[in-house]
């Protein structure tokens, strides 16, 4: 039997086509699950078109369990799971290791699970790192981004006092509503950054000059983490005179190796449950719109979670 799925040859003039392949066979410890929904993100999106081979991309995925893991772990046939893969999420069925799937509630959708995995956990986790944010002054750049909006959100469900950067007032006022008790406006806020600081905690996905301009701002013991350079991947920093504070590298993939994952979803889709957490989603598409959509992502064409069905 053959399933359909998305592969990606960065030669073609539409790189992105759905093909068939054989069905997945899973191992023992492994789920098979009917997928339903999965998300893009920008990254991946990018590193599929740079690399020089044809690949099978997809992190992100919600769906249906088909077939239920045969050591006995993990979902039962019939639940409705969300989850993540290293890669090749964008298929109609793939094997996924049972322990990684989290059960999803009645309450939400297939699309708005999908929208939560990679920019839902990498938001989490790197809020992790600033401890206790109660009453604490935490800067977000990227504020509309996949992970801003989450981090936002949940900074302010920890009682945090949050600072958002947005190039645009429209921006801005995304940013707002997804929690932000200030947003800095402009191409670039370096100098706002200052003049408004200092910060408690710091989470940039920008990189290069700004990222050079947010160290300095952090109080003494202050943490920033670094996890994205949309402008750059180089920055030069002065540590003259900046003793106890963190720059922490973040990626997501070691940070799963140091928490559990499947909770960690089930937490998210919770709080989604109950109206406490917005997805984002501003692009809701068929999967056979993936070329089209992948290349507006990449240009930036819209702002928020972009989400394909099956």
């Amino acid at each position: 039997m053959m399933i359909r799925a998305i592969f990606v040859n960065p030669h073609n003039k539409n790189p992105f086509t759905i093909q068939e392949v054989e069905t997945p066979q899973a191992q023992p410890w492994e789920t098979i699950v009917e997928v339903k929904a999965f998300s893009l993100n920008r990254g991946e999106v990018v590193d599929a078109i740079q690399r020089q081979e044809t690949s099978r991309p997809g992190w992100d995925f919600s769906g249906v369990v088909r077939q239920e893991a045969l050591n006995g772990v993990g979902p039962k046939k019939g639940s409705r799971v969300v989850g993540l893969l290293l890669t090749g999420a964008w298929a109609e069925q793939i094997a996924v290791p049972a322990l990684t799937l989290a059960e999803i509630p009645d309450e939400i959708t297939f699309e708005q699970a999908a929208a939560l995995p990679v920019a839902g956990l990498s938001a989490l986790y790197a809020l992790r790192k600033g401890g206790l944010l109660l009453g604490k002054r935490v800067l977000i750049t990227g504020s509309t981004g996949g992970v801003g909006a989450f981090a936002h959100q949940l900074s302010a469900l920890s009682g945090a006092y949050t600072i958002g950067v947005a190039r645009s007032e429209s921006k801005a006022k995304q940013a707002m509503a997804f929690g932000a008790n200030e947003v800095l406006v402009g191409e670039d806020v370096t100098k706002a950054i200052a003049t408004n600081g200092p910060y408690d905690f710091i989470i940039d996905s920008v990189g290069g000059d700004t990222l050079a301009a947010l160290f300095p701002q952090l109080i003494p013991q202050g943490v920033c983490v670094s996890l994205g350079h949309s402008s750059s991947d180089t920055s030069t920093l002065h540590m003259v005179g900046l003793g106890g504070r963190t720059l922490y590298s973040f990626f997501l993939g070691e940070e799963m190796n140091h928490h559990a994952p499947s909770q960690d979803l089930a937490m998210l889709t919770r709080l989604v449950g109950a109206g406490k957490l917005q997805t984002g989603i501003a692009v809701q598409e068929s999967w056979e719109q993936i070329d089209s959509v992948a290349r507006q992502l990449i240009h930036r064409r819209f702002t928020g979670k972009a989400v394909l069905t099956i």
